[in-house]
């Protein structure tokens, strides 16, 4: 018998100031602590956590 692979899905994370694309992507299984955040476009680095999709600021840039 020929196992399926399941597809797991995955979704951008969002910049939390400007609200574009970054250029990582979660999973359900990741788990992320005190993670440094840059932005491409905005040039801004975000102190985040991230568990199930959920994302919580811990540091926002200083303007």
């Amino acid at each position: 018998m020929k196992q399926r692979k399941e597809r797991q899905k995955e979704k951008w994370i969002l910049c939390p100031v400007c609200n574009n694309k970054t250029r990582l992507k979660l999973r359900n299984n990741t788990v992320l602590k005190n993670f440094p955040l840059f932005c491409p476009k905005c040039r801004q680095e975000t102190l985040i956590n991230a568990e199930k999709w959920n994302i919580s600021i811990i540091k926002e840039p200083d303007a």
